[in-house]
């Protein structure tokens, strides 16, 4: 539609502030954590429902925000997505309690959905003549959430030693409103590629049930019991809802989750590959910034400053990732990549966590992890879309997606129990079993691609997302 010229990259740089603020929102609030509990009076399941509102907020809406985009276009799609954020983040800055913050982080989390799939689709239009520069333009849009994510412990630490907690959130406001001006003066309007088509309701309520209620249940089992009526009923709710969605998925002839792509076994590994490694990720940072300010008593600046390695491996790692993957396919990347990010998770474990540890304890797992992220994650996108049809990239990376997010919700809930307890002999307990799951995760990950990803899934991506 357009060549690659000054227009277009605009156009990228808006479609880059959006997955930038979307991902920079998943990890930026985890060094706060400590001060929201304190100022807000929030135990430790309120502060899990901060992170964890988010990323379900993000994940239920992420296939059914591809249906509007295809319906009322994308660029409609993507300005809504900007207005919503800019507005939660508002309420977030400004919320009087843990509740109204965690509902406000929830509307962040669908304004996320809306803007990432419709920022794909409006770079896949303005490329549409020129594949190589609209490879380039994904790799760019990717590196820049992937920074985002690595960079938001940092961030949040440099801002909460001046500003406070409530400053996370309105950093967000000045690069939204960007955002926002730039995609209306740059971004041409896209029309729908299917009007008519239609949305699943039934499937997107029964998603947000069944996903909210079980990881509800987990985060709640600490504090009430497992045989508590509260979380025996929500589990009851997420089993009954999780059946019907599937019975109306399998019903549907415009389901929001394509069952049927499951049938592939590269594609299912490549999935649950992505659920292992957001599962540890997202787990093991939320409970590394308890242990740092709550155990160690390092102020926020200095925790933050503990995370900055995450920032610098990846970015190496993502482009080894890519020189990799063209000369040896998807599989070897992800095998590597695994196996790497489990050593990480082990050192961490064995030598970088007690009362005393340096940062030169911590230094080899905290650069290991996100190398092996950034090796890994690129090419599980790649094989993701070698292993479906051309003209279902678009839902396969959706679904990947979901399924990534939902793994870092329940690596939250799951981890953040394991830390519950105030005493800093059972903080230091938790996090030895929570980075000892994380290894045996990423090395069953490893496997996995051994196993089922073929050697030549080398596919271009035309929709990808870290």
């Amino acid at each position: 539609m357009r060549s690659p010229n000054t227009p277009s990259l605009a156009i990228l740089l808006a479609c880059s502030f959006a997955f930038i603020i979307v991902q920079l929102d998943v990890t930026i609030v985890n060094v706060a954590l400590p001060a929201i509990g304190q100022e807000l009076n929030a135990g430790v399941s309120a502060l899990q429902w901060v992170v964890d509102a988010y990323t379900l907020g993000f994940a239920v809406f992420l296939l059914s925000a591809g249906a509007l985009g295809d319906r009322f276009g994308s660029r409609g799609v993507f300005m809504g997505g900007f207005a919503l954020f800019t507005l939660a983040s508002l309420a977030c800055a400004m919320a009087p309690d843990a509740l109204a913050l965690n509902v406000a982080r929830a509307l962040q989390g669908i304004g996320a959905a809306l803007m990432v799939p419709s920022s794909l689709a409006i770079l896949n239009a303005v490329y549409a003549g020129d594949r190589k520069m609209l490879a380039k333009a994904i790799a760019w849009w990717t590196a820049a959430g992937g920074v985002s994510i690595a960079a938001g412990p940092v961030l949040g630490g440099l801002l909460m030693s001046f500003a406070g907690w409530r400053s996370i959130f309105w950093v967000n406001i000045p690069i939204c409103i960007a955002g926002f001006w730039l995609t209306a003066r740059v971004v041409p309007k896209l029309r729908g590629k299917n009007p008519a088509r239609s949305f699943d309701v039934q499937g997107q309520v029964l998603a947000i049930i069944a996903l909210t209620a079980f990881i509800g249940a987990v985060i709640e089992v600490h504090t009430l019991g497992l045989g508590h009526a509260a979380v025996l009923g929500a589990l009851a709710i997420a089993f009954v809802t999780g059946a019907l969605f599937v019975r109306v998925e399998q019903r549907s002839s415009a389901p929001m989750l394509p069952l049927g792509l499951f049938r592939q076994s590269g594609f299912s590994a490549a999935v649950l590959f992505g659920v292992f490694v957001n599962f540890a990720y997202y787990g093991v940072i939320f409970i590394l910034s308890f242990y740092l300010q709550k155990v160690r008593g390092f102020s926020v600046m200095h925790a933050g400053l503990i995370f900055l390695p995450l920032t610098g491996t990846f970015i190496i790692s993502n482009i080894i990732s890519g020189k990799m993957q063209a000369h040896t396919g998807s599989r070897l990347p992800m095998i590597v990549g695994g196996l790497i990010g489990a050593s990480g998770y082990a050192l961490l474990g064995i030598f970088g966590i007690s009362e005393d540890a340096g940062f030169l304890a911590m230094l080899p797992g905290l650069a290991l992890i996100p190398g092996g992220m950034g090796l890994a994650v690129p090419a599980m996108t790649t094989s993701i879309l070698s292993a479906v049809d051309r003209i279902q990239a678009g839902t396969a990376s959706a679904v990947l997606n979901t399924a990534r997010q939902v793994g870092g919700a329940l690596g939250v809930a799951v981890f953040g129990a394991l830390i519950a307890s105030a005493a800093s002999t059972a903080v230091l307990r938790g996090i030895g079993i929570a980075l000892a799951i994380s290894t045996a995760l990423l090395l069953a990950g490893a496997m996995l691609a051994w196993l089922y990803i073929a050697p030549q899934a080398n596919a271009l991506p035309r929709a990808a997302a870290d």
